[in-house]
């Protein structure tokens, strides 16, 4: 049950990005409790979390439709079939 804990905080919470905002903040002596660097750790957190969430869904919807589209073309359910008749 430990690990199901440590992999639901580790990848869906990315605690990992997070430790390594806040390394770099202290490294350039912020510090992570206060208010100028709790934002700074936000906008920088969320900024590249929401990077790595959305080249995450561009790539499982492109794997989606490169696996969909030659069975859709041999049954002739493209849109570009639809619009050359």
């Amino acid at each position: 049950m430990e690990l199901l804990h440590w992999l639901n905080a580790q990848l869906l919470r990315m605690q990992w990005l997070s430790d390594l905002v806040a390394w770099l903040l202290q490294s350039l002596g912020l510090d992570p409790a206060s208010r100028i660097g709790g934002s700074v750790h936000f906008f920088i957190y969320d900024t590249i979390k929401i990077f790595l969430l959305l080249a995450v869904l561009i790539f499982a919807v492109s794997w989606v439709r490169a696996i969909a589209e030659p069975r859709a073309a041999r049954a002739g359910n493209t849109v570009g079939a639809c619009w050359a008749r």
